[in-house]
């Protein structure tokens, strides 16, 4: 006694299926991504309370102890000193992060569109992909022309690496849902 259904149709039966649980990952990992987007543009905009709650998570001193301390308080008090300063003198260098922060925002906004049409809005994450990965060299040479320590740079290229993740995923299942779709369409 045969099956009641053929291979091929059997095959585009379970098809929607498949395609649903891709559309799924696609739409959570993306998802992910987005708020991680809005994250780091809203938490650019308020950096000197940031970097003052940094030093009090770290306990670091206000100012330098007279022995040795670790590297990253004197990075975390130089940061948030520089920020104090410029806010105080230079309020509208505080400008540039807010813009920053905009950018993010926007950025997080065009990833709507694979959100809601994955297959079509490809381009989007292979354009996330290539700014992820152009966070590394970012880092890396303007880094050191801008004094940024080089632990610090390695911390800022996390950011390109975490970030393309969940793109290669989305990336991944774009690839099974158009696969799949050209095998239905050849039927």
């Amino acid at each position: 006694m045969g099956s009641r259904l053929s291979p091929s149709r059997h095959y585009t039966e379970s098809v929607p299926t498949t395609s649903a649980q891709h559309v799924r990952q696609i739409r959570l990992w993306l998802t992910l991504f987005i708020i991680g987007l809005i994250l780091s543009g809203i938490t650019a905009f308020p950096l000197e309370r940031e970097t003052a709650l940094l030093n009090q998570i770290f306990h670091v001193a206000p100012t330098p102890p007279l022995a040795a301390e670790p590297a990253l308080h004197t990075w975390l008090r130089r940061v948030h000193e520089g920020i104090v300063r410029t806010n105080e003198s230079y309020p509208f260098m505080a400008y540039g992060t807010d813009w920053l922060a905009f950018a993010h925002l926007v950025i997080a906004i065009a990833f709507i569109g694979p959100l809601i049409d994955p297959v079509r809005n490809k381009w989007v994450l292979q354009f996330g992909i290539i700014a992820c990965t152009g966070v590394i060299p970012l880092a890396l040479i303007a880094g050191p022309i801008r004094g940024i320590p080089p632990y610090w740079r390695l911390i800022d290229c996390t950011f390109g690496v975490i970030g393309v993740i969940p793109l290669l995923i989305c990336l991944h299942h774009i690839r099974k849902l158009e696969n799949a779709a050209s095998l239905t369409t050849q039927d």
